[in-house]
């Protein structure tokens, strides 16, 4: 669901990148003020966990499409919805700079869709309802993480066509684009919400203190996250350095109701586009997640995915260190 440049006028580019700047600096603000100090490192290691998985495509039966793992919601069961926000726009960035993922002019726009819907509206006012005040029954938390993410997931996928749609660029109508965006990410959805329970189930058995709303005062001094921490690495190297050589080659969800629609590529002579598709070829060591040149080769996978999920725990983990300092210097 990551948009391109192309899709986009500099209008609404523009305009949705005010709009998720506000978000960030908000977010940023609630953060700095509660996060749990312990949930730093986690923060950063859930963020190259969810870079790690979001580059592992799966096909969708019957339809020649794919859709990867957004993550958000799971994000904001972990670490709370303003951490989760940060950690995800920290993803998406390093996806735009590093691997030409997502273009710049849509990076609020894909930062918006991907990172507000989840976080601030599927987890707050669905899972959460959903969930009750039984935070670890099995059933409660299938239910709720697969509503919450087909939920999400839809306001998501319904926003990429609304600004596409008024960006006029794609010549595309509403009722067309949506009748072939819903649908496609409706059964994406349905396997996000699997998976996120999945690991929501199993973090509920290993450490339920760690769940947002769950953390006590005696838990917040005595138990330490290394033991967890450790692990995520090693699942996130694993997924980064290996899992992603048997990603799907099919188009996205996006990519799959564009050729449907008759969308061809977009060729764009604005010199907004130009400009900045000039900045993201210069800035992208490794786009399209490969080595350059490398043709699609193992190696370049490897190398992506363990190079991105690093510089995501650095800069998520960089963030709110940096946000406490802040804080303590101004207090």
């Amino acid at each position: 669901m990551h948009m391109a440049d192309a899709l986009l006028s500099p209008a609404v580019g523009t305009a949705m990148w005010g709009v998720t700047a506000g978000a960030i600096a908000l977010s940023s603000r609630k953060v700095s003020r509660v996060l749990d100090d312990r949930k730093i490192p986690l923060m950063g290691v859930m963020g190259a966990f969810v870079f790690a998985v979001q580059m592992i495509n799966f096909a969708i039966p019957g339809t020649g499409s794919s859709g990867h793992l957004g993550g958000g919601l799971l994000l904001a069961i972990l670490l709370g919805p303003h951490a989760a926000f940060l950690t995800m726009a920290s993803v998406l960035i390093v996806q735009a700079l590093f691997f030409a993922d997502g273009g710049l002019l849509a990076l609020g726009c894909n930062v918006f869709n991907l990172g507000i819907f989840p976080c601030f509206i599927a987890y707050p006012y669905i899972y959460r309802r959903l969930i009750g005040r039984n935070l670890l029954a099995r059933w409660r938390i299938i239910l709720a993480a697969v509503i919450a993410a087909v939920v999400g997931l839809q306001l998501g996928s319904f926003a990429v066509v609304l600004q596409t749609v008024l960006s006029g660029v794609a010549g595309l109508t509403l009722p067309a684009f949506s009748l072939l965006m819903q649908p496609i990410h409706l059964a994406i959805g349905l396997v996000e919400g699997l998976a996120t329970a999945t690991v929501v189930i199993f973090m509920s058995a290993a450490r339920p203190d760690i769940l947002d709303g769950m953390q006590s005062e005696a838990d917040r001094q005595s138990r330490s996250m290394r033991g967890l921490i450790m692990a995520l690495l090693a699942v996130t190297i694993m997924v980064g350095g290996f899992l992603t050589w048997f990603a799907s080659t099919n188009p996205d969800g996006l990519e799959w109701a564009l050729h449907k629609a008759g969308v061809g590529e977009l060729q764009s002579t604005s010199n907004v586009h130009q400009s900045l598709e000039a900045v993201q070829e210069k800035a992208a060591p490794l786009p399209d997640y490969d080595l350059p040149d490398g043709a699609g080769s193992k190696i370049g996978k490897s190398v992506s995915g363990l190079v991105g999920s690093g510089l995501v725990l650095l800069v998520a983990g960089g963030l709110v260190l940096l946000l406490r300092y802040r804080r303590r210097s101004c207090s």
